[in-house]
Parts: C-alpha cells; sequence; structure tokens
C-alpha cells in the first residue's frame, strides 16, 4: 500500500480496527472513546495515584505509566491565589515523582530526584504544598527516568485571579505527546547503536534521478555529493519518527480522530501542550487562522497566524473563531513530515474535514551546519577544503585541527564531534520546514508580552552555555560535559540580572528549559521581549535570554528532548545564597 493511499484512507476515516496494521504507527488509533472534555481536578486538596496500566493503539496493548489511570493524567485545574496541596501516591515497583512544568514554586517543591528531592518511593505518598502565584496554560510529568515517555504527564490550567484579558466562549485543552511499543530503554538503546536508527527517509541511489518526494526535488546534486563527502545526513531531523511513533491527541491517535465542539460564532480557545518526549510539531488549521495570545503560560499581545511550531514542553494558546457550520482539521505534523497528529473541530459529533497529506519532508542545510554567514559557493569551494568528518568518533565537525573554532570552555572528546563555525541567531527565522511556506508562520519575534518583564534592569553578566554532542553516537551534553560527568553546577547570586546565550553546535533542535524561572528571549526582537521558560533553540544557530536568578535553590537545567537529557544535556543551576543566609552547595 502506498503512503498516497494510506493518507487517503485516514483522510476517508477508513482505517477499522481490522485495518489498523495497514497503517503506519502514526496512523494508528488511540484510546477508546471520542469524549472531548477530559477529567479535571480541582480544589485545594488534589489526589493523583501513579500506577501501571494498559494502554491500547492499532489492535495492540502495551505497558503505560498512568495517573488517575488516563492518558494523559487528568486535567488540573487551579486558581491564582491558592494554596494547593497535591497527594501523589505512588502505585509502581518504582521511584517516581512529578514535576510542575513551568511553575514558580519553592524549588524542594519542584519534584526532581536528586536535586530538589529525593523522589517519591514505591508504595509512599508525597505532598506537595505550594502557593500558586501565576496563571496560565501549563503542564506535569515524571523526571524519573524515562517514565514520561509512556505515559507520564498531564494538563495544567491556572485561572487569573483578575479578569481574563482573553475573551473567549469555550474552550479546549490539546495535549501533544508521542507513543511507541518500543520499552523506552530499548529505544534509548537502540539510537546508542546507531544514531539514525528511527530514519527511514534517507537518500537513496534512485533519489539521484528525483524519484517520488525524494531530496532531489529540493537539494542541488552537488549539495547532495558535499553531504556525502561530510558523511553527515541532511534528513536527520528527528531522532525518533514515525516509524515506531503514533502521534497522539488527547491520548487518541489521527485515524480516531478526537472531536472538540464549537457553535459557529463562538470564540474558541485553544489551549496546546506539547508533552511529547522526542516530537516537535507544526500546527495548523487549514481554512481557519489562529490569534496566538499566549506562549508558555503568558500572555502575548494578540498575533494572528496560519501555522507555529511548537517544540517540546512548550505551550501555545490561540483563539480560533469559526464561522460556518462545517468541520475543520486540526493538524500537528511531526518536524520530519513522518507522521501527524490529527483532531477535529466541529458543530457536532461524527462530523469531519478533509486531512491534507503529509508534505515533502525538510532536509538541513548550511545554516543548520551553523554556517549562516555564508554563501553557497563558499561553501562548496574554499570551506569544505577545512573539514574533516572522517576522523572517527572523536574527531571535530568542523575540522578538529583548527582549533580556532573551538570555544575554549568547551571539553572536546568523543562526545563531540562537530563545532558550528558560524552560528546567528535564528529566533526570527520560520522554523525547520517551514521557510517557504505561501501563508503566515509565527516566529519568537511575532511575539511580545502583553505586561512586561519585571525586572528592567540589564544584565551585568554574560554566560555562554554549548549545546554540543554527537549526533552517531548519540551523546549530548553542555559545553562538552555531561551532567554527573565533570559538569561544573552554573552559579548565579540571587536577584542578579544575567544574559544566557545559548549556542546550538549540533544539526538538531533542542528545547531548552530552565526551572523555577522564566526569562526574556532577548535577541532581535522588534515588538518586546517574549517572557518564557523554555526556547527551541535551531539547529547551528544561537538564542540569548536575559534571567533574574530570584529563586534562591538547586534548579533543573536541561534540554526537554527526553532522551538528550537522559544523555547527559543536562545541568544544575544553584542560585544563592538561600532564605536562611546559607551559602553552600
Amino acid at each position: 500500500m502506498s503512503r498516497r493511499s494510506m493518507l487517503r484512507g485516514a483522510a476517508l476515516g477508513g482505517a477499522g480496527l481490522g485495518l489498523a496494521n495497514l497503517f503506519p504507527a502514526w496512523a494508528q488509533p488511540g484510546s477508546p472513546g471520542l469524549a472531548p472534555q477530559m477529567p479535571t481536578l480541582s480544589g485545594d486538596d488534589i489526589h493523583l495515584k501513579v500506577a501501571a496500566s494498559p494502554f491500547t493503539v492499532g489492535g495492540r496493548t502495551g505497558h503505560a505509566i498512568t495517573m488517575n489511570g488516563v492518558l494523559p493524567a487528568p486535567l488540573v485545574r487551579l486558581r491564582e491565589g491558592q494554596n494547593v496541596r497535591i497527594h501523589v501516591e505512588n502505585a509502581l515497583d518504582e521511584d517516581t515523582s512529578i514535576h510542575w512544568h513551568g511553575f514558580i514554586l519553592p524549588f524542594h517543591m519542584d519534584g526532581v530526584p536528586g536535586i530538589s528531592f529525593p523522589g517519591i518511593p514505591p508504595r509512599t505518598t508525597f505532598t506537595y504544598e505550594f502557593p500558586i502565584v501565576q496563571n496560565g496554560t501549563y503542564w506535569y510529568h515524571s523526571h524519573s527516568g524515562l517514565q514520561e515517555q509512556i505515559g507520564h504527564y498531564g494538563p495544567i490550567v491556572i485561572d487569573p485571579a483578575e479578569p481574563d484579558p482573553v475573551a473567549y466562549d469555550r474552550e479546549h485543552v490539546i495535549v501533544l505527546s508521542d507513543w511507541t511499543f518500543l520499552h523506552p530503554h530499548s529505544l534509548f538503546g537502540k539510537l546508542k547503536k546507531q544514531g539514525g536508527y528511527f530514519n527511514r527517509e534517507r537518500q537513496t541511489l534512485a533519489g539521484l534521478v528525483g524519484d517520488g518526494d525524494d531530496l532531489a526535488r529540493n537539494m542541488p546534486l552537488d549539495e547532495r555529493l558535499m553531504w556525502g563527502r561530510m558523511r553527515m545526513d541532511p534528513t536527520d531531523i528527528a531522532d525518533v519518527t514515525g516509524s515506531t511513533y503514533t502521534y497522539l491527541i488527547n491520548g487518541h491517535g489521527p485515524a480516531e480522530n478526537w472531536t472538540g465542539l464549537f457553535r459557529p460564532g463562538e470564540r474558541v480557545r485553544l489551549r496546546f501542550i506539547n508533552a511529547s518526549a522526542m516530537s516537535i510539531f507544526n500546527i495548523r488549521i487549514p481554512g481557519l487562522p489562529m490569534t496566538m495570545v499566549q506562549a508558555d503560560g503568558q500572555n502575548v499581545r494578540p498575533v494572528e497566524t496560519d501555522e507555529f511550531q511548537i517544540s517540546v514542553a512548550e505551550t501555545y494558546d490561540a483563539i480560533v473563531t469559526p464561522t460556518e457550520d462545517k468541520a475543520y482539521t486540526l493538524v500537528a505534523e511531526s518536524i520530519d513530515r513522518s507522521g501527524m497528529g490529527r483532531a477535529t473541530l466541529a458543530p457536532r459529533m461524527g462530523m469531519q474535514a478533509p486531512v491534507p497529506p503529509l508534505r515533502p519532508k525538510p532536509v538541513l542545510g548550511m545554516k543548520d551546519m551553523g554556517m549562516g554567514a555564508m554563501d553557497h559557493a563558499a561553501m562548496g569551494h574554499g570551506s569544505m577544503q577545512g573539514m574533516d568528518h572522517g576522523s572517527g568518533g572523536g574527531g571535530m565537525g568542523h575540522d578538529m585541527r583548527d582549533k580556532s573554532l573551538v570555544p575554549s570552555d568547551v571539553k572536546v572528546g568523543v562526545g563531540v564531534d562537530m563545532i558550528a563555525p558560524m552560528p546567528v541567531d535564528r529566533t526570527g527565522n520560520k522554523p525547520l520546514g517551514l521557510e517557504d511556506a505561501p501563508h503566515r508562520v509565527l516566529t519568537y519575534h511575532d511575539l511580545a508580552p502583553l505586561t512586561p518583564f519585571h525586572d528592567k534592569r540589564e544584565p551585568t553578566r554574560s554566560v555562554d552555555i554549548h549545546l554540543t554532542g554527537n549526533m552517531e553516537r548519540f551523546m549530548w551534553s553542555f559545553d562538552g560535559r555531561k551532567l554527573n560527568e565533570g559538569a561544573e553546577p552554573i552559579r548565579f547570586a540571587r536577584n542578579e540580572r544575567v544574559r544566557v546565550n545559548l549556542i546550538n553546535n549540533s544539526m538538531m533542535s533542542h528545547p531548552i528549559h530552565i526551572h523555577g524561572h522564566f526569562f526574556e528571549v532577548v535577541t532581535g526582537m522588534p515588538h518586546g521581549h517574549p517572557v518564557k521558560h523554555t526556547v527551541n533553540v535551531m539547529p547551528g544557530g544561537k538564542a540569548s535570554f536575559d534571567l533574574t536568578a530570584d529563586a534562591p535553590g538547586d534548579w533543573a537545567f536541561h534540554c526537554h528532548l527526553l532522551y538528550h537529557m537522559h544523555a547527559g544535556m543536562m545541568n544544575v543551576v544553584k542560585v544563592r545564597p538561600m532564605d536562611d543566609g546559607g551559602e553552600s552547595a
């Protein structure tokens, strides 16, 4: 069965369980039922039970870790100004935890084992207790092992104490995630043995003549041969793809068609949460523009767009106003175009709209190698001669012999196979694969805070953090050093104002998240500095943010691609002194 035929079948809703095995993983149906309203918990005392549960998709049943027996976990609905106690019972045979992603709270309630608390042992209950000092769209998930991959995540909405500046008639929470039947440790093992294990879209000999939708349609032959000489893969967009992932929306696969209802003329608020382990999504609703009103729980000045990219761990709120009595397809296409999550907005249950086919797969280019300031001619001649990609696992991607390319604070070794020679700020660029989209595409430069950041001071110092890795060996780090293997903690003085420069020396996107703080993304912003807790750093690019270190304690700082964090792309931010005046570790 061809891919075109499979897509046509999905669009017609003909993927019954009997036909499930004919469809790729991304097109398999998910959990039973189409009810658009998820279980909701609220109040000052909330109870969550973490336990092993079966999860069925495509006629197969796998092992999941759920909260209160559902995937995703229940929606936790809180109100700004309340104090909440959340009692978490661990019914597993292993330790667990819950991190409250994007929350401002005491560090010992942040929920990161080994950094802010010991974890929750089996058959015990731990009570989180903290005041709610913010509002917006957030989420919660495990920070223990790889539990997040198999269902340990859920959405949070915090209603504002004051009237909401965003007017809407109805809302839907949209939780995006990825599911695989592979055990997470088995999946990680496959990535360690072969970095591109799940990439089924590599260059082929037939592609040299432009067979089908191969790369030859959008990559010149000389450029393809150049990539071959460097032993690099321009199709290595995502580490884990639709070859094993089913992309879920609120726990439902594309063929099951989760449906959110509306009445024509209503302002519908869509709260998007990317709770994936590894999947970055491009979001669009064909025929229905979206007005973005919030990013990472922080209100932004309304800006209309037709498509936006949501990286892992980010949240975006959008207002849509469907005026016609018809269905609209909500498309969450994976960044590498290997699959999609699909849902429907409709006036009535059972309605559907056409599902667009997957678009041609994107490929990496010079900017993604950190050569954004070089033209193609220079790349093909002068600079190419200085590259050495055949030196084995310990060689630098861009000529290890040229030590001037290696920053003094980066530890060079087998875990670093590339240094971007000319990284540039890419926060204003259209996201990877959407550069030539014929419609409006959101960038960070389009985001302006509705309320400016509270701290107007200029930074007193600057810190460079290099995002480093060896893609073939699946080794990931900051500055060439992995957590617990020589990485010194990042130390900030309490209330210090500091500029952090993230420099991506790899050809992968990295959503970088800091716990317990928000920051201003600052470089080149024409409309103001968006306030976020997670920033996606594009391949070979840079992103800078200004941080006020006003939360004393120890905080996790990491790439939110789960397997990158697990491989070592994580560190600890220490903010001192503490409330008792202590400055010790």
